[in-house]
């Protein structure tokens, strides 16, 4: 299997280099995601903070239901929006953490092929 014990140790640090790039890959993935979800929650308080102020304002109770029909159908939809974003880019952090593992795997392939 190994000639020899640098064989070995040349593979071993490979490994380790490349779980050390996929950690890197998947921290950035999250802090991403981290930065995202924090900036969409200060967004959403800031909007639920002006339609307070716009309902206690209004003049009916027919336009402060109208307001917060619509705050509603802008929420859903914001969020929805932000669920997406929030796939695509835990796909894309999944796609780089796997990426240093891939030269590895090409290399082991081949080999379990042909015995």
């Amino acid at each position: 299997m190994y000639k020899s014990f640098e064989d070995f140790q040349t593979v071993a640090k490979q490994g380790f280099d490349a779980y050390v790039a996929s950690a890197n890959a998947f921290t950035k993935g999250f802090q991403t995601i981290a930065t995202e979800t924090a900036d969409f929650t200060k967004k959403s308080f800031e909007d639920s903070v002006a339609l307070t102020e716009k309902v206690i304002a209004s003049k009916s109770l027919e336009k402060a239901v109208e307001l917060q029909q619509a705050h509603v159908t802008k929420a859903y939809e914001g969020f929805m929006s932000q669920a997406n974003k929030i796939n695509q880019i835990y796909m894309e952090a999944a796609k780089d953490a796997y990426k240093p593992f891939e030269a590895q795997i090409e290399k082991v392939m081949p080999k379990a092929a042909a015995k």
